[in-house]
């Protein structure tokens, strides 16, 4: 019983220890190239290390966040261009990316959640309404942004943008880790690979099983 009392704070470290490793990990060196090639020796949150004496300025460099994404191409009229690790090597273990926004009128990009980062929007132009939902009990918090607006879409919640203007809007969103993924509802819902039982969805969103179908194929 006397080691009782250590008990209670090493749990507590072991917790908060546990709660870190579920976002990215502070790097150990100054930075971590990415490279394909499996013969590095150095191995780092998932991605080899190229080696320093091979780093140039370009691996910490995009360019492109300058040119309209092709809403056109996008049945809902919006374009995500995503700077992640993929595709900036610098990047790796460094804990953040970037991605630019664009909507076509009333386009719209749809409710998401990235499961491994928190996103800070800010609207270069037009008028965008966004929010998120919070976990059960599902308040939605939601907001009309304009020009010059900041908003927080907390890491793991449903979140969705979109323009309710009749121009064109763009916002940047940085996303608080080097890969904080995407997973798309609708798609996920009804759209999975396999697909999900359709009984299983009319029953949990109380729908028709010919809707469901209808839905599926939508995917």
């Amino acid at each position: 019983m006397k080691g009782v009392p250590y008990l209670v704070p090493a749990a507590i470290l072991a917790l908060a220890f546990t709660v870190a490793s579920a976002y990215d990990p502070s790097p150990l060196q100054d930075f971590c190239v990415t490279i394909n090639n499996t013969d590095s020796t150095v191995f780092v949150n998932g991605k080899f290390c190229k080696d320093l004496a091979t780093v140039t300025a370009n691996d910490f460099f995009f360019p492109g966040l300058n040119i309209p994404g092709n809403t056109a191409a996008s049945k809902l009229g919006s374009s995500v261009n995503l700077v992640n690790v993929d595709n900036l090597p610098g990047l790796n273990t460094l804990g953040i990316s970037l991605a630019r926004l664009d909507f076509a009128p009333y386009g719209l990009n749809p409710p998401h959640i990235h499961p491994r980062g928190t996103e800070l929007l800010v609207v270069m132009e037009g008028t965008l309404l966004v929010g998120f939902v919070t976990s059960n009990p599902n308040k939605l918090f939601t907001k009309v942004l304009n020009k010059g607006d900041v908003f927080v879409f907390p890491i793991g919640l449903i979140h969705f943008q979109f323009n309710i203007g009749q121009t064109n809007a763009v916002a940047f969103a940085g996303l608080s880790s080097q890969n904080p993924g995407l997973i798309t509802i609708a798609n996920a819902v009804f759209g999975s690979n396999p697909p999900i039982n359709p009984d299983v969805l009319a029953k949990a969103f109380q729908l028709d099983k010919n809707v469901v179908d209808y839905l599926q194929k939508q995917f």
